[in-house]
């Protein structure tokens, strides 16, 4: 999630027209505690709401601490504020996947400087997302140089506005636009190991990319993947569900009952955890295509109760089934 990104006015309005609380809901996903979240009420309607909600969200994500995981000899997993991070250490420099929100930066660098004294030399972000892309300035004012797709740079470029909640978000300052772009697939060699990045259709975004480290038998996949929980789309930003299924059938012949598969969000997982999400996901979209070309509105749907009998499994993270529904229209 972005804070560049959220939902661009002209793709906008005909939603806004049928399903005005999904915006504030889903704006409230990346803003907001769970706890919160799930009442679904529009964020302009919350008691108490902070001056600057992008700021108060950040502060809250970096305030949960940073745990280590050791993922290969050289290869390790930092999870906690703002996803999940993955660092590669060696004597060609490191090489760090997404970089956690922006105030995270200190407990970043010393987490990073624990890992060993080899300086970071390449930055990949996984997507555009300001939880995956905040620290990018830091990191290239430290030395790195940032790799992404082109549509993430593309997408961090511009402005956005969220009409619905009269906010404004500024394109990306120019320290933290990836300087190394590519359109379909990157190698790269370094400590050891050989990544593989590979863009794919889009899927939670149109910048998402997986990031293959072969001989470590492990995949970070951003944001196409929420281990254990409803996903966001971003629909404002190309996000589409049947996307994130074929980035599921993309992965799953790649791994094996030992590869380990980073979310974007959530525990590591592992093959049996990614069959999970992609039938999930195949079930939601089928329920809510057939209430949709019934000509049930979004609301209509949400009253509907469409997955009832999945709110235990997967309602326990950023949404509640009900908002989940309503993703899902925009994102069909």
């Amino acid at each position: 999630m972005h804070s560049n990104s959220f939902l661009k006015p002209a793709s906008r309005r005909a939603m806004l027209r049928d399903s005005a609380t999904l915006a504030g809901s889903a704006f409230l996903a990346q803003l907001l505690p769970a706890s919160l979240l799930r009442a679904a009420v529009p964020f302009p309607q919350q008691q108490n709401a902070p001056a600057d909600p992008v700021a108060a969200f950040r502060a809250q994500m970096a305030a949960n601490p940073i745990h280590p995981q050791t993922l290969a000899e050289n290869l390790t997993l930092l999870s906690g504020p703002g996803g999940n991070v993955v660092v590669l250490n060696g004597t060609d420099g490191k090489i760090v996947v997404d970089t956690f929100v922006l105030p995270a930066w200190p407990k970043l660098k010393e987490s990073l400087e624990t890992i060993g004294e080899a300086p970071v030399k390449t930055v990949i972000n996984t997507h555009w997302h300001f939880d995956h892309v905040d620290n990018n300035a830091s990191l290239h004012a430290a030395g790195a140089t940032i790799l992404a797709h082109e549509n993430t740079k593309k997408r961090m470029s511009e402005a956005h506005d969220l009409l619905v909640l009269g906010l404004h978000f500024p394109p990306s300052p120019a320290d933290a636009l990836p300087e190394q772009t590519f359109s379909t697939t990157r190698k790269m060699q370094a400590n050891g190991q050989t990544l593989v990045l590979e863009h794919l259709p889009p899927a939670h975004t149109d910048t998402d990319i997986i990031v293959h480290f072969q001989k470590a038998n492990v995949i970070h996949m951003g944001d196409t993947f929420f281990n254990g929980i409803y996903p966001y789309i971003d629909a404002s930003t190309g996000g589409k569900v049947s996307g994130m299924i074929a980035a599921a059938d993309k992965v799953l012949p790649l791994a094996n009952d030992s590869t380990k598969i980073i979310p974007g969000h959530g525990p590591l997982g592992g093959k049996a955890d990614l069959v999970k999400f992609r039938d999930m996901l195949v079930t939601v979209r089928d329920r809510i295509q057939k209430l949709k070309s019934s000509g049930k509105s979004a609301q209509e749907a949400v009253a509907a109760k469409p997955f009832a009998d999945l709110e235990e499994a997967w309602g326990k993270g950023f949404f509640s089934g009900d908002v989940f529904v309503q993703i899902l229209y925009t994102a069909l």
